[in-house]
């Protein structure tokens, strides 16, 4: 529902939508960054996590 209140173009809606029916979080980052899908990856908070 944040997703949809802050009307952030991070992803599709149906990508959304999936995500919040499984009631899985999402992590938005910058994937431009080298290095930071492998921290993702490792566990380390960076980003904005969005349930």
């Amino acid at each position: 529902q944040e997703v949809y209140d802050k009307g952030l173009n991070v992803m599709d809606m149906t990508a959304i939508t999936l995500c919040q029916e499984n009631k899985l979080p999402i992590i938005v980052f910058d994937m431009n960054k080298t290095g930071n899908l492998q921290k993702i990856a490792d566990g380390e908070a960076i980003g904005t996590l969005v349930h």
